[in-house]
């Protein structure tokens, strides 16, 4: 019995990794208990800021057999996406905005679960059992689960490290009735190395190990619905969707084979290297047609033009000048609010101006806080 298992395990490692995954690992059902005092303790300090949904399904996320009594053993999967280019290529080009590399190919969730739904049928087809697929989207804690699978461990940036493939996995997960043999667990092995907290643009580690979310340029750019908090604008730079310095300035990156990255995570040219030009100047129509099968449709126009706008009032590119002031009649208060602000940034004149001309007509309270955003600073420092 013990030897069919075994064969089991490996065959069904083969048609993952024919699936296109390159890690692979077998987790027991059962997280331990520290898990979920570490989750809880996040949730409580108002780290995951508008991410509501952690909060609504903890205790599911909290251990698998909360979510599904009968698994008996987590099947963890793991698709490399380690990228060809340096990551920090455009930190000096400001005209262009900063994309992280997980979202310069194809959506991930959708490549991810075909190949999680091929393996997984296999596995019914070749065994008496049930299963369920997971990527990202279900209260699944699947960095721990990775680790406890061996297939790397939760590094200080919180992602997931491999030794094979640095911070660069998406991962997957197949629930499954089956008792299958745990894999070895991942070891941590990130040391006294604290470069992914010493390169975060805001300071959102609040020690090694714990992100405040609310902080994170990933957050602020891809899950925050509102106005880019002033505080954190500057540092943003021209990172326009998500942030990689954490994930990119890892040393165990130099292990990753870009050879067993799958294809279709190659960058798209016009997702490569998008100009801000290009980006304040799209419609909703525009919006659908530049990121259309990229994770990034789901953030919708408005969002992006807003972090386009902030990148464009750190770019110090007088050219973007006509672009950001058509913004100022955008019908999104949200992006109003970043124009003014990248206005201000670029041209204090051109501000003073449309100052002038809008102020009495702006309805909206947020906007009008921008606009008077230099009246505050000329008060207080007097």
């Amino acid at each position: 019995m013990a030897d069919d298992k075994l064969r089991l395990t490996k065959n069904l490692e083969n048609m993952a990794r024919e699936q296109g995954f390159a890690a692979f690992g077998i987790a027991p059902a059962v997280l331990a208990p520290v898990t979920a005092q570490r989750l809880q303790d996040w949730l409580a300090g108002g780290q995951h800021g508008d991410m509501i949904w952690m909060e609504g399904r903890a205790d599911e996320r909290a251990s698998p057999q909360n979510l599904w009594p009968d698994v008996r053993s987590v099947i963890m999967l793991g698709m490399s996406y380690a990228p060809a280019h340096d990551p920090f290529s455009l930190e000096k080009v400001p005209d262009h905005g900063r994309i992280s590399v997980y979202a310069q190919g194809k959506d991930y969730h959708d490549v991810v679960k075909r190949a999680l739904k091929h393996t997984a049928r296999w596995l019914v087809e070749n065994s008496d059992c049930e299963v369920k697929v997971f990527v990202d989207t279900a209260p699944v804690m699947e960095k721990p689960l990775a680790e406890a699978a061996g297939l790397g461990w939760q590094g200080k940036h919180t992602n997931l490290v491999s030794r094979d493939h640095g911070s660069w996995l998406f991962l997957g997960a197949i629930y499954t009735t089956l008792d299958l043999e745990p894999s070895m667990g991942g070891k941590d092995r990130c040391g006294s190395c604290s470069a992914c907290q010493d390169i975060c643009p805001t300071n959102a580690f609040i020690e090694p190990y714990r992100l405040d979310a609310q902080a994170c340029i990933s957050y602020l750019t891809i899950e925050n619905k509102g106005p880019i908090p002033t505080k954190y604008r500057k540092a943003m730079g021209n990172h326009i969707y998500g942030c990689d310095d954490c994930l990119a300035v890892c040393p165990w990156n130099k292990f990753a084979d870009q050879a067993a990255a799958n294809k279709a995570f190659l960058p798209r040219a016009e997702l490569a290297a998008p100009a801000l030009a290009d980006l304040l100047a799209m419609d909703d129509a525009g919006f659908r047609t530049i990121f259309s099968g990229s994770p990034i449709k789901r953030s919708g126009r408005n969002r992006i033009v807003r972090n386009s706008l902030i990148a464009a009032g750190n770019s110090a590119d007088a050219t973007l000048v006509p672009a950001v002031t058509a913004l100022l009649d955008d019908e999104n208060v949200v992006v109003r609010g970043a124009a003014v602000w990248a206005l201000l940034q670029l041209d204090r004149n051109q501000f003073d101006h449309e100052k002038e001309v809008r102020l009495s007509k702006e309805p909206d309270p947020d906007v009008l806080l921008e606009w008077r955003s230099t009246e505050t600073s000329v008060a207080a420092a007097h």
